[in-house]
């Protein structure tokens, strides 16, 4: 077998190797029923238990309470911007979304289709290098709901607090941080993720939605997207992506050995730590992110010559570090270290960066 790269994809991103070897084990024939679980009916009992114990685990891993409900939804995150206005936003309401990137302002755009949108504040001002602080905030006084991005992916810009807005519905994308460390799931009114960076493979969204917000649907809210639905039919009100969701639950089986999300967060404090300790002691790497706004799971970083990230990527590929071009909109280098991206490949990662350095610094 071949030596696996180290993957710093923003998503879809890496996966824990023991769980790509299970999934691997049990492909073809899954627990000795002479069928792989992408051939299973969703409803057959096997897949159905396969679904509860995935949710299960997940409840274990963040401490969910008994009042919400735990939703496997397809569409991905982009999927639930329109879904949560479409949910939670009256017609005749507002609800107030605070900007601080890229996604957050996909999730406005979208928004806006159905309703009347707060941008209650912005983070334009810091050219998104910081976050401002909720004093500056303008809340509108009968928010249906406030809408936030915990982590901006592309950006690197990463809350360090829970915004409290009082019995105003928090509603929060966390997309890219979620599991990678512990979280009070009873601060927020919905929690939804897409799969593909902390959760599993992609074509799966988890929606976490505290029970009073299920049966506000607007009349005009399709089927599919009606949270209630979702709920009352289990997330299987038609067929759900069956392969992700098993995938997902295995992931999640591999969290609870390592020891879960505080253990997580114990590791992905040390790899965050040691990349950008490299960054800020270095001449030719830069990070721009206030340091009480610097994202654990996304590492965006510039070279002080952009002559030289041609060549940083093609060494860094050679090394089999893969994936570390920044995102279109922003350029640069940006490393993700997500939960399944281990200490090892940071050390990797931050020693071609000192050799690299050397060389051209």
């Amino acid at each position: 077998m071949s030596k696996r790269a180290y993957n710093f994809c923003a998503g879809p991103a890496a996966l824990p190797e023991a769980v790509l070897q299970r999934a691997q084990a049990e492909l073809l024939d899954w627990h000795g029923k002479g069928l792989s679980v992408m051939e299973m009916s969703h409803r057959s009992d096997d897949y159905m238990a396969i679904a509860a114990k995935a949710e299960q685990d997940l409840r274990d891993l963040l401490g969910i309470p008994s009042d919400y409900k735990v939703l496997f939804l397809q569409g991905g995150a982009s999927q639930q911007f329109a879904e949560i206005p479409l949910n939670l936003l009256p017609e005749d309401g507002v609800a107030d979304y605070i900007d601080t990137g890229i996604w957050s302002q996909k999730s406005i755009e979208e928004a806006s289709r159905y309703g009347r949108i707060n941008v209650a504040a912005s983070a334009k001002p810091y050219d998104y290098f910081a976050i401002p602080g909720q004093n500056d905030w303008q809340l509108s006084q009968d928010a249906a709901y406030l809408h936030y991005t915990p982590n901006e992916t592309i950006g690197g810009l990463e809350f360090d607090w829970i915004p409290d807005v009082g019995e105003v519905p928090l509603v929060a994308d966390m997309s890219s941080d979620i599991l990678s460390r512990p979280i009070d799931v009873s601060k927020f009114g919905l929690i939804y993720a897409g799969a593909q960076k902390n959760i599993g493979p992609s074509g799966l969204v988890v929606t976490i939605v505290r029970e009073d917000l299920l049966g506000r649907a607007r009349s005009a809210c399709p089927t599919m997207l009606n949270y209630k639905v979702a709920a009352d039919n289990g997330s299987m009100y038609n067929t759900p992506a069956t392969f992700s969701w098993y995938l997902s639950g295995l992931v999640f089986e591999w969290l609870k050995e390592q020891g879960g999300v505080a253990a997580m967060e114990q590791r992905n404090r040390a790899k965050k730590e040691l990349l950008y300790g490299a960054i800020d002691s270095s001449g030719l790497y830069s990070n721009p992110i206030a340091l009480n706004a610097r994202s654990w799971m996304n590492v965006p970083f510039r070279l002080a010559d952009e002559r030289l990230d041609k060549p940083f990527l093609a060494g860094a590929e050679a090394r089999s570090l893969l994936n570390l071009k920044g995102h279109r909109s922003v350029g640069g280098m940006r490393a993700s270290i997500y939960n399944a991206v281990g200490l090892d490949a940071v050390e990797a990662l931050v020693a071609y960066m000192a050799e690299f350095e050397k060389e051209h610094g």
